[in-house]
């Protein structure tokens, strides 16, 4: 089989920790598989890099900062090749450019937008362990750039997809996903199977071992996915299609994001497009709006509230004023003091009651839910803050996910 493996920052932390990720390569070899390796920066090292170009500038060029960030990925890659050769493999590291990673030129933030594997399929037909210096790639003017957050899971997601890997596998520090935060509900038990929409909901929803872009593009190049631990040999847990799946649960997981702030608007204008005019601008502003809520007022007059994360929460004020100031909205409360606990499980689709069971839970512990939210899948509900983790251990216990 081919497999990639992914190794994160904390997976090569240090040089014992590369040397680590040397050996379970090794594993893997001898098992009679064929490995492409795609690597993070070590620890703290890219951070590093950040405060080295804060030093001498507020806002320095991003062609400039991805070249230099991508430095440190280049460091680990090189490192993990020189320890294979050392051990007897034949081993080659690759820059993004190298592997034929090729992006548009968003620099900091860039697109996959395609890979030519010719080279990596030269190197694997020649005998090659592949290790690839992850989170970044190519522009077609031929500068460096870099793919931003869980850039590293993104490129081993696309290069499986490139290679036709049979697997691809996401190493961190912990052991796979769980029912919810193992840190919340010591009870949690890790999901062996799970469907690429579950992860996708779980991962937008508050879930952080996966990025949703990476699980978005193994949903569209239909890669097998494992998410498992550099720190021990526990199988993880598979991201696959929903059809793959035998026997499906009616819940997989509950999820929470503290990053959540309410923003409700009294006396908004009723007329035809000003939820439109509101909204638009608030994009134009790059606030990510979440839930809404719309309710009918008196006078003409309608109220509506809505979610955004917290660290949003100044630049929606801003687009707020602007209407109170225009006489369009009469007033404006706001509350970053809030969570959002959802229930997540493609069982949903096939049975009645779900909702109902999770609202029950919240009324049993005299838990106020303040906005709904619902897609065929999921279930998230806007509660208290000081309510999250109560909710969390009661839902968990509800849907018997320790089970």
């Amino acid at each position: 089989m081919l497999i990639v493996q992914k190794f994160g920052g904390t997976s090569v932390g240090d040089l014992e920790c590369i040397q680590n990720v040397a050996n379970r390569i090794a594993q893997t070899v001898a098992q009679g598989h064929t490995v492409v390796a795609v690597v993070s920066a070590m620890s703290g090292e890219t951070n590093k890099l950040v405060s080295y170009a804060e030093h001498f500038s507020d806002n320095p060029v991003r062609a400039e900062v991805d070249m230099l960030l991508s430095s440190g990925e280049r460091v680990t890659a090189s490192l993990l090749a020189i320890a294979l050769n050392e051990m007897g493999h034949k081993a080659t590291s690759m820059t993004g450019r190298r592997a034929g990673i090729l992006t548009n030129s968003w620099h900091t933030k860039a697109r996959i937008e395609h890979i030519d594997p010719t080279i990596m399929h030269t190197a694997l037909d020649d005998g090659n362990i592949i290790v690839v210096a992850g989170f970044q790639g190519i522009a077609e003017d031929g500068r460096v750039t870099t793919l931003g957050r869980g850039g590293s899971d993104l490129s081993a997601v696309a290069i499986a997809g490139a290679l036709k890997a049979n697997l691809c596998e996401i190493y961190t520090d912990v052991e796979g996903i769980y029912t919810t935060d193992p840190r919340i509900e010591p009870n949690a038990r890790k999901i062996d199977k799970i469907s690429y929409d579950e992860m996708l909901e779980l991962a937008s929803l508050g879930a952080k071992v996966l990025q949703t872009r990476s699980v978005e593009m193994a949903k569209k190049l239909n890669v097998n996915l494992v998410t498992r631990s550099s720190f021990s040999n526990a199988e993880g847990t598979l991201i696959t299609n929903e059809e793959d799946i035998m026997e499906q649960a009616l819940v997989s997981g509950i999820a929470l994001d503290k990053n959540q702030a309410r923003v409700s608007m009294r006396g908004v204008v009723d007329r035809p497009g000003i939820a439109s005019d509101i909204f638009t601008a608030l994009a134009k502003s790059g606030v990510n709006v979440d839930m809404i809520i719309q309710t009918v007022g008196y006078d003409g007059t309608t109220h509506l509230g809505f979610t955004v994360p917290t660290t949003e929460i100044g630049d929606a004020k801003n687009i707020v004023q602007i209407f109170i100031d225009n006489n369009e909205v009469q007033e404006a409360e706001y509350d970053d003091s809030i969570c959002k606990v959802s229930v997540v499980g493609v069982g949903m689709k096939s049975h009645t009651g779900v909702a109902a069971k999770g609202f029950s839970t919240m009324a049993d512990e005299n838990i106020n839910i303040m906005m709904i939210s619902t897609s065929e899948i999921k279930i998230s509900m806007i509660i208290e803050e000081k309510y999250a983790e109560l909710a969390v251990r009661s839902l968990h216990s509800t849907y018997e996910l320790e089970k």
